[in-house]
């Protein structure tokens, strides 16, 4: 498996790469995968080019086509101005639309003071979900009294364990698919069924999957394959509407109680 880190950060040495670098510390002590660390400053230059020209230089194809092919991706940003930085959202506006579907993701984001810290949830998350990737529960924010604190070194763990837990999970239900399709007649395992013993160690709960996956206007989670178990119990967006008009339409026809 391979795990692929972004890390905005602009100075030598980098709080922001410092985060990075912890969360896939803690992310490969439980999932067996090679990791890749890109700086963004290295590639500030290659990312200005591709804006102008439209093609990029080789460097920043490699870092995009490895993103693309990750079966995880850590991407870390300083805040600036309240957000992520400028250097961070130019590199993702790169990425291809589709490159992320499905793919699990934890965001992580440094700061100098605790008053950034929904950063990751304000900035981070609406940007990855908007590419249809699968942001862990936990995103890790480290202001500057972060450091050396106990519960900085408890979000790190948990984000990392979350995110080691959505790439086997992914990985498992993919390798099963695709050795059951290009293999005919082989014997493979079947994708495990939601609420069997199977899928307890390899699909992610349903209620963590559905509230964290980006949805369509339809109510289907648009970045997996509902046949994974990741689409179970989830009520189609036209049903929901419907009930609620059912429900309008009989408080408006209910005869008012007498005073």
């Amino acid at each position: 498996m391979k795990l692929v880190v972004v890390a905005a950060g602009l100075s030598s040495p980098s709080s922001t790469r410092l985060l990075a670098d912890r969360l896939a510390a803690a992310t490969l002590d439980h999932v067996d995968a090679e990791a890749e660390v890109f700086e963004l400053r290295d590639l500030a230059i290659e990312i200005a080019q591709h804006f102008v020209t439209g093609f990029p230089p080789t460097r920043l194809a490699a870092a995009l086509d490895a993103v693309a092919a990750a079966d995880g991706l850590i991407a870390v940003t300083p805040v600036f101005s309240a957000s992520c930085s400028g250097l961070f959202k130019s590199f993702f506006d790169l990425i291809d639309k589709d490159a992320l579907t499905g793919k699990p993701v934890l965001a992580g984001a440094t700061g100098g003071t605790a008053r950034h810290s929904l950063v990751t949830e304000h900035a981070l998350r609406p940007l990855f979900t908007y590419l249809r990737a699968l942001v862990v529960p936990t995103a890790v924010y480290a202001a500057s009294e972060d450091w050396g604190e106990e519960g900085l070194a408890h979000r790190v763990a948990r984000a990392g364990t979350e995110l080691a837990r959505f790439m086997t999970s992914t990985g498992t239900t993919t390798g099963a698919t695709d050795s059951a399709t290009t293999s005919p007649g082989a014997s493979s395992s079947p994708v495990p069924v939601p609420g069997t013993a199977a899928a307890t160690s390899t699909v992610p709960d349903v209620d963590t999957t559905a509230a964290i996956a980006p949805r369509s206007l339809h109510g289907a989670i648009t970045s997996v394959d509902p046949a994974d178990g990741f689409g179970a119990g989830l009520i189609p967006f036209e049903q929901r509407l419907a009930a609620l008009s059912r429900s309008a339409d009989g408080a408006r026809t209910r005869p008012a109680a007498d005073s």
